[in-house]
């Protein structure tokens, strides 16, 4: 009987079930434009509203969006129907290096390799402001050259999930074998250093073939994980040991940090870094125009005099026709989700003046959240909700490349779409590559 075959959007063909979790099903799929074996991982929307996991599909979304390394499984894009989300990855079809480490433990030499990869991946990731905080050897692909993919970063945070008061992360999350001393404690902790232990304990699993705090009693293994209590095997090196050591330390500022690894004679023999780039170049189509988008760190900070570089992917989502997810994580209530994007080749400072300029001619208060964030304000009441209060962001994607994004934080939906179409539409034409969205 023929394999059933699934085309979704006019761009994938979607084939058969690789796997499946709690709340997605993964499929091996097909680029219809160009034959590429892609992984297709299709979420439920209504079942992870129910379950209250909206926020970690979002932040895995952002994540995935913002590391780019070749030992990173490769998000390619997103889209989304009214029930269904899709990511659509790259394909690693070497499986997971769990199932290498389960016949046995590896030579030393194939264990480092795999686990020079993995810290640096790791460390393209904490230079990215991002944790994974579930490392382990079923997280950790091969592809069809033998190299290492870290992948499942439904886990991992994020700057802003960082606690204020403290600086650390507080949320209890990864699996328990893996997981560093201090994650285990309902104190606060360094996603960076938590890494570090997990990579560790996965370097052991390679060398050894079992894990270093295992027991049957839970409790048991967490009373040896928070004093580090494990048996070094004979066929260690001495190297090798001394790594180990350094990994799986109980205080994590006594932990060896990710450079220091890095800089020791046993990782550095035979090590090629990964060539993940600063700033890849993507190319995006829209109305024919072709442009460079630059897919790398947001500059989003109250004092950078540079706008945000905005991310390919929300270009390309946001813009594309048929592939609009500016409501794909809307909230009943929530303030700022109604908008609409134009792109322009003039400067972002260019751009922000002349919004400025004629901000102040239709008679509009105009303020400065941030360098290249306006808050512009209506004079009289609307109808029904208030004052119309709009916010205008620009971002940079590449040189003389501007995108500049508006939301509506207050009044009326029928007033925000007046004002895009009388008061920016007409009056920023000349400024105008191409418009997306209608408003509210």
């Amino acid at each position: 009987m023929e394999e059933e075959r699934k085309v979704i959007f006019g761009r994938y063909e979607m084939g058969r079930l690789l796997g499946k979790g709690t709340f997605a099903k993964v499929y091996h799929g097909k680029s219809l434009a160009t034959g590429e074996s892609v992984a297709i991982k299709v979420i439920s929307k209504d079942r992870v509203k129910k379950e209250g996991m909206m926020e970690q599909i979002k932040r895995e979304i952002s994540v995935m969006k913002l590391v780019k390394h070749p030992n990173v499984v490769d998000l390619k894009e997103v889209m989304a129907t009214k029930t269904k989300i899709f990511f659509v990855m790259e394909y690693v079809k070497g499986g997971e290096l769990f199932a290498k480490v389960a016949s046995g433990r590896l030579k030393e030499e194939v264990a480092k390799g795999y686990f020079q990869q993995l810290i640096s991946a790791v460390d393209y990731c904490h230079s990215r402001g991002v944790s994974h905080r579930d490392l382990k050897p079923e997280n950790l692909l091969l592809d069809e050259n033998g190299d290492l993919k870290v992948s499942d970063f439904g886990l991992s945070a994020l700057p802003e999930q960082v606690s204020e008061s403290d600086g650390l992360l507080h949320t209890r999350c990864g699996t328990p074998a893996y997981v560093a001393p201090e994650v285990l404690r309902k104190k606060g902790y360094g996603g960076a250093e938590a890494d570090v232990w997990s990579c560790g304990v996965v370097l052991y699993v390679l060398l050894a073939g079992f894990l270093p705090f295992q027991d049957e009693n839970i409790m048991k293994m967490y009373s040896r994980i928070f004093k580090a209590e494990y048996e070094v095997p004979p066929w260690f090196s001495n190297e090798a040991k001394r790594v180990i050591r350094k990994l799986l330390v109980v205080d994590s500022s006594k932990r060896v940090t990710i450079p220091e690894i890095m800089r020791m004679p046993w990782f550095r023999k035979g090590f090629e870094p990964g060539r993940g780039l600063e700033l890849e170049e993507k190319i995006f189509k829209f109305d024919g125009a072709e442009a460079a988008v630059g897919v790398g760190r947001f500059c989003e900070t109250t004092k950078n005099p540079f706008p945000a570089f905005f991310n390919a992917f929300e270009l390309i989502s946001s813009m594309a026709s048929g592939f609009d997810l500016s409501g794909l994580f809307e909230e009943e209530g929530k303030k700022g989700v109604a908008g609409s994007m134009f792109i322009s080749r003039y400067s972002a400072s260019k751009v922000v003046e002349e919004m400025v300029s004629l901000a102040g001619r239709s008679g509009l208060k105009v303020g400065k959240e941030k360098e290249f964030k306006l808050r512009i304000e209506g004079i009289s009441e609307g109808r029904r909700h208030g004052k119309l209060v709009v916010t205008a962001e620009v971002f940079e994607v590449a040189p003389e490349v501007t995108v500049v994004e508006f939301s509506k934080w207050a009044g009326d939906a029928l007033e925000f779409n007046k004002f895009l179409e009388e008061d920016m539409r007409l009056a920023l034409k000349n400024m105008v590559w191409a418009w997306q969205g209608g408003g509210a």
